[in-house]
């Protein structure tokens, strides 16, 4: 029985770790959090059937970290996320300007003139006076963070619509743009 709940201790929270540190929205890291609670459960049942009382108290406190985690990213960041979109659907229907989410500038693909995908957002830079949207900074290529380039888009060549990030740039225009260090961007 303590070899099962080592196994299933260890999967879990292998894959626990993937869903989060993919960083692929609220639902997946809440999903994480569900399987990383099923994990410590399991360390903690393993800490029980072998007399480790250390791995016991590690995983009661885990086991609550991770049902925190839970309401966090399935409840409070889910919720927020659903009244961010209900609020641009909304606006779409009112007199004025078309709403959208500032925090989808920092997870959506940047759509070319003809609609392929030149990179994905990861920032935006605003004016302190006013709000005004700058630019945004879009991640090209790599692997999982690793040999991504970076460039900068100015605001007024990119725009939000149909809830996308779109730009009138082709692929080659996108690929001209000076590449930025992730350490570095232009404060102007």
């Amino acid at each position: 029985m303590d070899q099962t709940a080592s196994w299933i201790a260890t999967a879990a929270t292998i894959i626990a770790a993937c869903f989060t540190a993919s960083n692929l929205g609220s639902r997946i890291t809440g999903i994480g959090f569900i399987i990383f609670t099923v994990g410590s459960i399991a360390w903690f049942t393993t800490g029980l059937l072998t007399g480790q009382p250390a791995l016991v108290w590690t995983n009661a406190v885990m086991t609550l970290l991770n049902l925190f985690g839970v309401y966090r990213w399935l409840g409070r960041q889910a919720k927020l996320e659903e009244g961010a979109s209900k609020a641009a659907e909304a606006s779409a229907a009112a007199p004025g300007d078309d709403l959208f989410p500032a925090s989808s500038l920092t997870a959506s693909r940047l759509l070319g003139r003809g609609g392929e995908v030149l990179g994905s957002t990861v920032d935006a830079m605003l004016s302190c006076n006013g709000g005004k949207l700058r630019y945004l900074v879009v991640a090209q290529g790599g692997l999982a963070g690793v040999g991504e380039t970076f460039r900068r888009v100015d605001w007024h060549y990119a725009g939000v619509q149909d809830g996308s990030v779109k730009t009138d740039m082709s692929a080659e225009e996108f690929d001209r743009l000076p590449e930025l260090q992730k350490d570095k961007w232009p404060g102007a």
